[in-house]
């Protein structure tokens, strides 16, 4: 079994568990061992999940500005959440192929397999919600059709990219590719570089 195929049924677990009270401040509960991949690839799933409702929310014209703000304090929250999730998958992989011997003419990619699993982990939340707009029984079969042929595409995407993973996983396997993992610094999080914070420091 390969990787995406151990881990996107997890991402369709958690978007499936989270859909069953649609609750954006439903507690999280979570199935998997504490500490294992299938573990966090859950809580990584159930973040984007979570987020992608709040994005719902926020754009409502009708909200609360006092609300929105609440609301977008929680979206920069998520953010951070999702980066530190990432950062924490990719340490699995660093953790085990720490002893593959490089070859000579190795090659890095362009993104870490965290990062392209974090795509692929977007990708199942548009793959459900597509799937929601080609099932609407209150939809017109125009937009029914339009969704459909998104909806199409997107599970196209999702085999090339489940595949494109996976290559670089076995590349890194083999020696091909080496990983490099660079952490995200997110300088509008930290106060001491976002001059907008650090100005009150003073």
């Amino acid at each position: 079994m390969t990787f995406t195929e151990r881990a996107y049924p997890i991402f369709e677990q958690a978007i499936n568990d989270y859909h069953v009270h649609d609750n954006i401040d439903q507690p999280i509960a979570n199935p998997y061992q504490e500490g294992s991949i299938e573990y966090y690839l859950y809580v990584k799933n159930w973040i984007d999940t979570v987020q992608w409702h709040f994005e719902d929310i926020i754009r409502d014209p009708q909200i609360d500005p006092v609300e929105a703000l609440t609301l977008k304090r929680r979206i920069d929250k998520s953010n951070q959440d999702r980066t530190d999730l990432v950062e924490m998958i990719d340490s699995y992989f660093l953790t085990i192929y720490k002893d593959i011997e490089v070859k000579s003419d190795a090659t890095i990619n362009t993104e870490s397999p965290a990062w392209a699993v974090d795509r692929l982990s977007i990708l199942a939340l548009k793959i459900y919600h597509m799937k929601e707009q080609v099932e609407r029984k209150d939809a017109s079969e125009e937009h029914k059709a339009t969704c459909q042929k998104k909806l199409d595409v997107l599970l196209e995407q999702r085999k090339d990219l489940s595949t494109a993973i996976d290559q670089l996983i076995e590349d890194i396997e083999a020696g091909k590719k080496y990983m490099k993992v660079y952490k995200q610094m997110k300088m509008y999080n930290d106060p001491s570089t976002n001059p907008i914070l650090y100005k009150y420091e003073k």
